[in-house]
């Protein structure tokens, strides 16, 4: 039976990614489908501009929003304790901590592991169940869950931080020239953003012949 791929760009520091991974490892599992998950910097980092002009009934309706969507999931969410995004940062600083995830995400995709990292981690940080996420270890479990050594991840980042942070701004600039924010799955160059999406992606993709495994 053959794979059909489709590409997830994602953020780590995106509660919405963190829905969008969870349902699109779900289809991989369900269906004859690769997705190749596509690590990118946050919109904070990319267009920190974006919150200083969002229309001020942006906020309440996200997060009206994203506990709507959590319950007819029933995935839970929860504020990250501590944020991946240290608001009180220029967008360039390298204190964010959602710095110590990115380069781990490359490295997982590197490593074919990409979409199940992507999903365990994103929980462990978006789930509201864990405070301290960053410390212990939280890392080191969620990369064994997900197939995965996190020292072996780590060395990768170690072993190609020369390339790494290129491979990152291509992704970022990849996303561009599809759509600006996360979670966007593109399928056969076409895009789809939003994890209420996913269930459009999965009517073309059938079209295309996909198929159950």
């Amino acid at each position: 039976m053959q794979e059909l791929e489709v590409e997830l760009y994602f953020s780590f520091r995106s509660p919405w990614s963190y829905f969008g991974a969870s349902l699109m490892y779900d289809l991989q599992r369900e269906y004859a489908l690769q997705v190749n998950l596509v690590t990118v910097n946050p919109i904070y980092i990319r267009y920190h501009e974006f919150f200083d002009k969002a229309h001020d009934k942006w906020r309440p309706y996200f997060l009206t929003d994203l506990l709507r969507y959590s319950e007819y999931r029933g995935l839970p969410i929860g504020m990250p304790r501590p944020d991946p995004i240290n608001v009180e940062l220029p967008a360039d600083d390298p204190g964010h901590l959602v710095h110590k995830l990115t380069p781990l995400g490359l490295a997982a995709s590197a490593l074919g592991r990409g979409i199940e990292f992507a999903r365990e981690v994103s929980a462990v940080v978006w789930s509201g169940e864990i405070d301290g996420w960053d410390q212990g270890d939280h890392l080191q479990r969620a990369a064994a869950r997900a197939g995965l050594e996190l020292a072996d991840l780590h060395q990768w980042v170690r072993d190609n931080a020369d390339s790494w942070p290129r491979q990152l701004l291509a992704n970022d600039r990849a996303l561009e020239q599809h759509h600006w924010g996360v979670p966007t799955m593109v399928f056969d160059g076409e895009p789809f953003f939003g994890q209420d999406k996913i269930e459009l992606l999965l009517w073309r993709m059938q079209q295309k012949g996909l198929q159950k495994r």
